[in-house]
């Protein structure tokens, strides 16, 4: 295996762990640690109950939608 294939391999790997069949959790986990990275450059104490409530908020919107038709 080339090194070029293995890399591309690697990349594959990545994009389907952290993408995988739900995008939009990833960009939401994506949008909620940078906002928390914004916050605590601000040193304000407001990202201590974004997290949690990010990771809240995600997981209602993963069963909701994984939830059975009907």
């Amino acid at each position: 295996m080339s090194l070029n294939a293995a890399v591309r391999a690697f990349g594959r790997f990545w994009w389907e762990f952290l993408f995988g069949d739900t995008p939009e959790l990833a960009v939401g986990v994506g949008l909620a640690l940078g906002a928390g990275w914004a916050l605590a450059a601000l040193h304000l104490a407001l990202v201590a109950a974004l997290l949690p409530l990010a990771v809240l908020l995600l997981l209602v919107a993963s069963v909701w939608r994984g939830r059975a038709p009907g």
